[in-house]
């Protein structure tokens, strides 16, 4: 099973690079868009690999996963506690349901303008634009685990004498878990798209500043060398978040 989840993995990706590599040739082929050539595969990994012993590349990494982790770390803290309230009482659900939906369905971007006047550093506004990314996503997904809970665990629970505390701590969040895990995996994806546009604002380091910065000096293979960064790093994170939710799986147990 494990060999074969593998073969097919990589044949998918080869299929990628093949067309990949065919859009290469017809950019290339054609007079009005040759001058973009450097997005083919070739020049994109040959810039990739000088970038591999770079400074730079690692800084601009580190620049922007420390703003995705703090943003994540944010809408953890807000969106999980949010979630219970939600799922767990129904007043609360009835009352906090129809403002998220209408919130969540702005797209984080649009609150930029709003950012740039409410934070003095460039870095706080994007941090907030992905807490904005990433605290629906954690809040919904959370709220739904409380709710599939079986109300008998709840009864089981105050008859052996738990308090709130002990109610949260040993009933909701050990079953909510896996649910918690599957609302961060989407909020990681919807902040990494989320990411490079916020960082074409006032910063000068992270990936959208590198790609922003290697569209102005027209070194497109730069600039592609840098999207299969983010690619790849963008799958880890994915990669990581299935790994909790698998952990955490009842089914798995």
């Amino acid at each position: 099973m494990w060999a074969q989840t593998t073969v097919n993995s990589i044949f998918g990706m080869t299929i990628l690079l093949v067309l990949w590599w065919i859009g290469g040739v017809l950019i290339q082929s054609n007079p009005d868009t040759e001058a973009f050539a450097d997005f083919a595969p070739g020049p994109a990994l040959s810039a990739l690999w000088s970038l591999l012993g770079t400074e730079f590349l690692w800084d601009t990494i580190v620049s922007s996963l420390e703003r995705i982790l703090l943003g994540l770390f944010w809408g953890i803290v807000i969106g999980v506690p949010l979630g219970v309230l939600m799922g767990y009482f129904l007043a609360m659900r009835q009352l906090a349901n129809m403002p998220f939906q209408f919130l969540r369905m702005i797209s984080p971007l649009a609150w930029m303008p709003i950012a740039v006047l409410a934070f003095e550093t460039w870095d706080g506004a994007i941090v907030f634009l992905i807490v904005m990314a990433t605290v629906w996503p954690i809040v919904f997904g959370t709220a739904h685990g409380v709710q599939r809970i079986d109300p008998n665990w709840f009864r089981v629970a105050k008859n052996l004498g738990a308090d709130g505390y002990q109610m949260l701590r040993r009933v909701i969040m050990p079953a909510i878990a896996q649910d918690v895990f599957a609302g961060i995996r989407l909020a990681v994806g919807v902040a990494w798209v989320v990411l490079v546009p916020a960082e074409y604002l006032g910063v000068t380091s992270g990936l959208g500043y590198a790609i922003n910065d290697a569209r102005d000096t027209l070194a497109y293979d730069t600039l592609a060398a840098m999207v299969v960064v983010i690619g790849v790093i963008g799958y880890l994170l994915d990669a990581i978040a299935v790994f909790l939710i698998k952990r955490y799986s009842w089914h798995a147990e």
